[in-house]
C-alpha cells in the first residue's frame, strides 16, 4: 500500500508479541506467575521468524557483456553461434559444409560468383533502407565507410571483363533482401540485429574467407569487397558507438528481442555463404 514506508536494505522488521485468544495453530509458552488475573490462561503469540527486506534481492542479473554496452551483448550471442572451427568462443556443432573451417572448403568460381551476386542484393537493400530511414534511428548508419555495394559492383565488372558470365540473383539473396525490407518497417530492433551481423561478420570472418578463396581460385587476387577506405578498426568502432547510442533508448525487452534475431541472421547469411561451395 502507498502508506507503507520503505525499509532500508538490511533493516529487520520485528513484530512485537501480542496477547490473543489461543488459536489452534499458535505456538504457546507458559506465562510467569504474578500476572493480572485477566491475563492468566491466555497465550502469547510470537512471530515464527523475522522478515528481512533487502534491495539486493530485487536486482536483475546482467546479460553477458551488458556492462560494456549493447554491441558487446550482440557480439557475445553471435560468437556462441559459431562452430569451434570458426571461432574460439563457438559452441555450435558443424552441420553444414560452410560451417567447416574455410581451409577445408572446395570452392568453385561459379559458386563464388553466385555468392558475390547474392551478397550484392543484400548490401544494396541494406544501404537503400538506411538512406530511406523508415525509422529515424537508421539515419545514424549512413555513410559509415562499411558500405559494400559499390565495391561488389566493381568486383563483378572485373569478373565480366575477364570472360566470366555473371549469374542472376538467386533465392538465398532475394529471400534475405525481402525479409530485410519487411523488418525495416515493422521491427527496427530485429533489423538492427541483421545490420550488425552482416557488416561486422564480413569485416572479420568474411575477410578470411576472401583471402582463402582468392588463393584457391584467383591467384591470390584481393577483391575490393574485402578492402575499405580508411582505418577499418576505427570505422567499426564508430559504428559500435552509434549502435550503442541507438540501443540506449530501448527497453530490456526490446534488446532481448534484438538478440533473439541473431540466429535468423546466421541462418539467412549461411544460405548465401553456402553458394561458394555450389
Amino acid at each position: 500500500m502507498a502508506s507503507l514506508i520503505a525499509l532500508s536494505q538490511t533493516q529487520l522488521l520485528y513484530i512485537k508479541p501480542r496477547i490473543v485468544s489461543p488459536p489452534n495453530q499458535s505456538r504457546s509458552f507458559f506465562l510467569p506467575t504474578g500476572l493480572p488475573s485477566e491475563v492468566r490462561g491466555l497465550r502469547a503469540t510470537m512471530p515464527r521468524k523475522t522478515v528481512i527486506v533487502s534491495a539486493a534481492t530485487a536486482e536483475t542479473p546482467k546479460k553477458k557483456g551488458e556492462s560494456k554496452g549493447f554491441v558487446e551483448e550482440m557480439r557475445f550471442v553471435a560468437m556462441r553461434l559459431h562452430t569451434r572451427d570458426q571461432a574460439r568462443e563457438g559452441e555450435k556443432e558443424v552441420k553444414q559444409p560452410e560451417e567447416k573451417a574455410v581451409t577445408k572448403w572446395d570452392p568453385t568460381v561459379e559458386g563464388y560468383l553466385k555468392f558475390l551476386v547474392d551478397s550484392k542484393v543484400v548490401y544494396d537493400t541494406l544501404e537503400d533502407i538506411v538512406q530511406e530511414a523508415p525509422h529515424p534511428s537508421y539515419a545514424e548508419f549512413r555513410n559509415t565507410g562499411l558500405e559494400r555495394s559499390e565495391s561488389l559492383k566493381e568486383d563483378l565488372e572485373w569478373f565480366k571483363e575477364n570472360g566470366h558470365t555473371i549469374p542472376e540473383p538467386s533465392s538465398p539473396g532475394l529471400t534475405y533482401a525481402q525479409y530485410l525490407k519487411e523488418l525495416s518497417v515493422k521491427d527496427p530492433q530485429a533489423f538492427i540485429c541483421h545490420f550488425y551481423n552482416i557488416y561486422f561478420a564480413h569485416s572479420a570472418g568474411g575477410r578470411m574467407i576472401g583471402k582463402k578463396v582468392g588463393e584457391k581460385l584467383l591467384d591470390s587476387k584481393a577483391l575490393k569487397f574485402y578492402k575499405w577506405d580508411g582505418d577499418l578498426p576505427q570505422l567499426l568502432q564508430n559504428v559500435r558507438d552509434k549502435l550503442n547510442k541507438v540501443a540506449e533508448d530501448w527497453s530490456r525487452e526490446e534488446k532481448d528481442h534484438c538478440l533473439e534475431e541473431t540466429e535468423k541472421s546466421f541462418k539467412l547469411s549461411g544460405e548465401i555463404l553456402r553458394l561458394i561451395l555450389s
